[in-house]
């Protein structure tokens, strides 16, 4: 039988497990921001962090307030890019060798879904350890075809893979794509 002093044990554990998984995120996400301010000051993407829809219950001291969400997440960023396609995608980081298909909930596969129907751009930008990725939405929404499981390791999904300069540039391959004359 597990004694309250390990139970309690594994519990203290387990959240410093997700705060520490949850900062992560938070950098993950900064360093796509960065990315953004890099693309916008280049004149070739003007793309936002979406907040979170929440509602303040209670203001406190100190600048602090206590609140809750009111509906699902969208996606973490949207935006414009050069030459007036849209843009839409979901931030996701693990520190583990796998990135799961269902870190995406369903709200925000119907509106990745539905951008990309209407012909945006549409994909998840995820980090796997050290290494960053802008996976389009139709490989990630199709991993088990595309890796024979809803999962995917960095190796996986190399081909994918944008550098960290000044940000993460999870756009540098879409453009290398889209302005890329030597295929003419």
């Amino acid at each position: 039988m597990i004694s309250t002093y390990e139970l309690d044990q594994a519990k203290a554990r387990q959240r410093y497990r997700n705060r520490q998984s949850n900062g992560f995120g938070k950098n993950f996400e900064r360093f796509v921001t960065m990315g953004c301010d890099f693309y916008k000051r280049e004149g070739l993407a003007d793309i936002s962090k979406v907040d979170e829809p929440f509602r303040v219950i209670r203001l406190l001291k100190n600048g602090k307030f206590e609140g809750r969400f009111i509906r699902k997440a969208n996606p973490d960023f949207e935006g414009t890019v050069r030459g007036g396609r849209s843009i839409c995608f979901e931030c996701k980081y693990t520190s583990k060798g796998r990135i799961q298909q269902s870190v995406i909930t369903k709200k925000q596969e119907e509106v990745l879904d539905n951008k990309y129907r209407l012909g945006g751009i549409v994909g998840v930008c995820c980090g796997i350890g050290d290494r960053h990725f802008f996976v389009p939405w139709e490989v990630w929404i199709n991993m088990k075809l595309y890796f024979g499981r809803k999962s995917a390791s960095a190796e996986d999904l190399k081909k994918y893979e944008v550098p960290f300069r000044q940000g993460i540039r999870f756009l540098d391959n879409i453009f290398r794509s889209m302005y890329d004359t030597t295929n003419d």
